[in-house]
């Protein structure tokens, strides 16, 4: 664990902008931080609040044409019970699943000392880049097998595939197995590449945020997928028609690889009339 009585007689480094926010965290809230609990905590938090906005707008539907003529699929709206049947999926997934998991590293592992030092800027931006470069190739990988083995498909991945037309609850609308793949990922890969604890956590909070995104169904002019240039993400009109045509848009966030491989599928709205 951490020396706060060591780290008390270090001069701080002047170029890192993110230290005063680092030593405010290992000072007051260094047991919660330095949790195996804290990862999973603070994915599941991002998730809940990320995807609330989006589900009242789900709600209010039609009563919001602001939003409701950015809607892709507009004649599949998300009932009440689709939702809550998304949310237990994922509860269910976190206390069976999840939790005994890291119950079970608490007690093979010995528990990660926290670097003094806050990450730079130009740390978190790159790292944070190598990581969610990582995601994608591990994850575009996994999903084109999976879609491609029909009893990989049927046991583990057509959960998620249950709707046609994803809504922002059901961006965790998984199996356990591909929820327990996807989170081993989102840990070790920071692991592997030697990045700052915060650099993980803050690529956590952004990542759930544009998993989210992927999934709410409408294509606001105002999205990531919009704001970064050269069609580098795909947001929700790619993942969209990854679940009207399956067999397209396997990346999870960035383009390249469906480019490359020849499995990107442009945005066809249309409007249907059944749930």
């Amino acid at each position: 664990m951490l020396n706060i009585s060591e780290m008390l007689l270090q001069p701080h480094q002047g170029d890192r902008v993110l230290q005063p926010l680092w030593n405010y965290l290992l000072f007051r809230h260094l047991p919660l931080i330095s949790s195996p609990f804290f990862p999973v905590l603070l994915a599941a938090s991002c998730y809940f609040i990320c995807s609330i906005p989006f589900a009242a707008l789900d709600l209010l539907g039609e009563r919001v044409p602001l939003f409701y003529q950015y809607k892709i699929q507009a004649g599949r709206q998300p009932t009440v019970g689709m939702m809550l049947k998304s949310l237990m999926t994922a509860l269910y997934n976190h206390i069976f699943f999840v939790l005994p998991a890291v119950i079970m590293t608490m007690c093979i592992l010995p528990t990660p000392i926290l670097p003094q030092d806050a990450p730079t800027l130009y740390e978190v931006f790159i790292d944070g880049l190598a990581i969610l470069l990582l995601f994608d190739t591990q994850y575009y990988i996994w999903h084109f097998v999976h879609h491609k083995h029909p009893q990989l498909y049927r046991w583990i991945h057509s959960v998620h595939h249950e709707y046609m037309a994803p809504f922002s609850w059901s961006t965790e609308h998984l199996s356990p197995s591909e929820l327990m793949t996807v989170g081993l990922w989102s840990n070790q890969d920071p692991l592997i590449l030697k990045c700052h604890p915060l650099t993980a956590w803050c690529v956590t909070v952004f990542s759930i945020w544009m998993s989210v995104e992927d999934h709410i169904g409408y294509d606001l002019p105002w999205s990531l997928n919009h704001l970064v240039p050269f069609g580098l993400l795909g947001g929700a009109p790619a993942h969209d028609m990854h679940h009207q045509k399956p067999n397209s848009n396997y990346a999870p966030f960035f383009s390249h690889w469906d480019r490359l491989f020849g499995t990107a599928v442009a945005l066809e709205k249309k409007t249907l009339k059944v749930l």
